[in-house]
């Protein structure tokens, strides 16, 4: 029998955001969990079919890639609006043409052969919050294996804010034809239920853990941060994860997450907090890397330039562009985290490391709130700096009974979150159409 070939859509293994890469790398140890030597297929946008070879549970595994394009050029043989078009006509023929056609664009084909398909949407993106032209860059694909008639499920995602009357009824459209459908925030499911007018006593949506807990850290190959060296001088650590967006102010520029507070002061005052009243070492973490302007290394280049020469050998960055496992790693050496990326966050949480959100949106209270962590968010689009300094150093001052609680917590929620996949229902893949 053929193994199962499964579409994972909507993920990405090389992208600067790291929290993209430990939604990817969850997807892919629950797909085998669940589909012990399946065919993963990851579909996304790109110019050329490329295969990842990662490691997943201590297996190599093979991840090919169908590289759909989302371009004005209608005539590309891969470009997603043709694709839709031919599988919206592939309903209307006959089996023989059907064959025909498949055969005769290799893109469809593997899309049209999978025997089910999965979507993380980017974690975020099932949402116009970022304009409905991301939201079509997200759900297109999603559509195109609905209209192949293959299985879907939505894995733990953000589902919304949906905000326009036409992004509502597609979302709605999708869940509603989706096998399954996983919102990762607490109370998050009974506001996608409301939002896409679902019958809340179907069960259409459900809670599933952010997959990002799943993540496997990995010590960088040659790591060495004076940092790290700093405990035997019976300090604490705290890693603080500035974030490149909320420094200049959000996609536009122009506070587009509406602050109450000037995000940079925050920073500064968050490591005068932690040096000077606290007595920890503070280690600059980035969780987006790469040269664009929202980058976490931009700012925190920045920040590090700004007081490394007031605070010698109590402030530390990282530098070397480590992968979500590396990163991981990192800052599970940290005995507390201050993070404005929530996948920073969770993969602190996911080590037991205490951590406060810097949260700049509705995902931040309802992932935190899964793990029993809701109380550490600190939200600047509604709170002044003072309140929010006393919440970190709060944090601090019980981060051992913190980091007690996420003990008992943690193997729990990793449990649950690795069989997230056990009620759905596959068909047989000899069944293939």
């Amino acid at each position: 029998m053929k193994p199962t070939r499964v579409l994972l859509l909507g993920a990405s293994l090389d992208a600067d955001n790291r929290g993209i890469g430990a939604l990817a790398m969850g997807a892919l140890t629950i797909l085998r969990h669940r589909f012990p030597g399946c065919d993963i297929r990851l579909v996304d946008y790109s110019h050329e079919a490329t295969t990842s070879h990662v490691s997943v549970a201590g297996e190599a595994v093979d991840i090919p890639l169908v590289n759909l394009r989302f371009s004005w050029k209608l005539w590309l043989p891969n470009n997603i609006v043709r694709l839709l078009l031919a599988a919206a006509w592939l309903r209307w023929v006959g089996p023989e043409r059907r064959e025909r056609i498949l055969t005769g664009n290799p893109w469809l084909d593997q899309l049209a052969r999978a025997d089910m398909a999965v979507a993380v949407s980017g974690g975020d993106s099932f949402s116009d919050i970022y304009g409905m032209g991301r939201f079509f860059y997200m759900v297109l694909p999603q559509w195109l294996v609905l209209l192949l008639r293959r299985p879907l499920v939505l894995l733990p995602q953000t589902i919304g804010p949906l905000r326009s009357r036409l992004a509502r009824w597609i979302a709605g459209h999708i869940v509603k034809h989706s096998q399954l459908s996983y919102c990762r925030e607490v109370g998050g499911v009974h506001e996608a239920v409301s939002a896409l007018g679902l019958d809340a006593k179907q069960n259409q949506v459900v809670f599933g853990y952010d997959m990002g807990f799943l993540l496997e850290p990995r010590r960088p190959p040659g790591l060495a941060l004076p940092a790290f060296d700093s405990q035997t001088e019976s300090r604490p650590l705290v890693g603080l994860n500035v974030s490149g967006l909320l420094t200049i102010g959000g996609y536009g520029g122009n506070n587009g997450f509406a602050l109450q507070c000037d995000y940079p002061e925050l920073m500064d005052r968050v490591l005068a907090l932690l040096i000077d009243q606290r007595g920890a070492n503070v280690l600059l973490v980035p969780h987006v890397f790469g040269a664009a302007a929202e980058s976490d290394t931009i700012a925190i280049d920045a920040l590090y330039a700004k007081w490394h020469a007031r605070y010698p050998q109590r402030l530390f960055r990282v530098t070397a562009p480590l992968d979500q496992a590396e990163i991981k790693y990192v800052i599970g050496q940290c005995d507390l985290l201050v993070g404005s990326r929530m996948h920073a966050c969770i993969a602190a949480l996911s080590q037991s490391v205490p951590a406060v959100g810097i949260a700049y949106s509705q995902k931040f209270a309802g992932v935190l709130s899964s793990v029993g962590a809701g109380q550490w968010v600190a939200d600047p689009r509604h709170m002044a700096i003072e309140p929010i300094l006393r919440m970190v150093d709060a944090a601090f001052t019980q981060r051992t009974t913190i980091h007690s609680q996420l003990v008992r917590t943690m193997a729990g929620v990793k449990r649950q979150a690795l069989d997230v996949l056990a009620p759905v229902v596959v068909a047989a893949a000899g069944a293939r159409t």
